[in-house]
């Protein structure tokens, strides 16, 4: 395989070691192995932005930590030297490009998304609901509409929202199982309730 850097918009942002951040594609649910396989290489450097949510399963809640852009994960190296290593560790299906043009990530994008994170590159998503939250209506007949979150209510598992419906703004009450809060993701939002 030989590749080359061909740039649209000028020349990458190398650091003083002459490495970049690239976009690299892994296999499904296989990102955390990728990233284990890229990091024992220490002249490349790797991010994994994870986020840890309550997901409701057969047994009821439980925690789940997963890669924040599934099938991505972003690392740093020097493009001649370790593009081919990169692209045949275990796990990878290939660094992102396009033809023979391979995009770079600047590293104030990357840093950014660090800070977003915060400590070991992991988010964790609240489960809990708050007032003026926007949601998104995941089951029954009014399945996909957004609302917003009026009320949490003291009740077995309800809460109030108010949507926007046949032009006019309606309250209506809702199980927590029928609300999924709109993150990057949907989510079911009130998972601690059931």
């Amino acid at each position: 395989m030989t590749a080359r850097l061909n740039y649209e918009s000028g020349s990458p942002e190398f650091d003083k070691t002459g490495r970049a951040w690239f976009c690299v594609r892994t296999h499904q649910k296989h990102e955390h192995v990728a990233a284990a396989q890229l990091r024992q290489d220490q002249e490349i450097e790797v991010f994994l932005p994870r986020i840890r949510y309550n997901r409701k399963t057969r047994l009821g809640p439980a925690w789940t930590t997963e890669a924040l852009f599934q099938t991505y994960l972003f690392a740093k190296f020097d493009f001649e030297a370790h593009l081919r290593r990169v692209h045949h560790a275990r796990a990878v299906r290939g660094v992102v490009h396009f033809g023979d043009r391979w995009p770079w990530i600047p590293d104030s994008a990357i840093e950014e998304l660090r800070l977003a994170m915060g400590e070991d590159d992991v988010r964790v998503i609240s489960d809990d609901l708050q007032v003026g939250e926007a949601v998104q209506i995941a089951s029954g007949p009014l399945n996909s509409l957004e609302a917003v979150v009026t009320r949490i209510m003291p009740g077995p598992q309800r809460v109030a929202v108010l949507l926007e419906f046949l032009g006019r703004q309606t309250a209506v009450e809702l199980s927590c199982d029928q609300v999924a809060r709109r993150d990057l993701r949907l989510y079911p939002a009130c998972l601690a309730c059931g």
